[in-house]
């Protein structure tokens, strides 16, 4: 199975799809999904500290973090 992508289109009929960008390094079958997308008019607007506040809490600690953030600060060198 290759690499998938995501790309997005607009439908033209019933079976033509316009894709928004180009896909030349795949020539043999591929799948397509089709999923609408809503329409960014009519949804609900919110405040970027309301939508974190609204996302389930994460499940690393303090610690996990704290080590990551140092061994990625050691790995720049001087």
């Amino acid at each position: 199975m290759g690499e998938e992508r995501i790309i997005k289109g607009h439908l033209k009929g019933p079976t033509s799809v316009e894709l928004e960008r180009a896909v030349s390094d795949v020539e043999e079958e591929v799948e397509v999904v089709v999923r609408s997308l809503p329409d960014p008019k009519t949804l609900p607007k919110m405040r970027v500290g309301d939508f974190l506040r609204s996302l389930p809490p994460g499940t690393r600690s303090k610690a996990d973090i704290d080590k990551q953030i140092n061994e990625e600060r050691n790995s720049w060198g001087d």
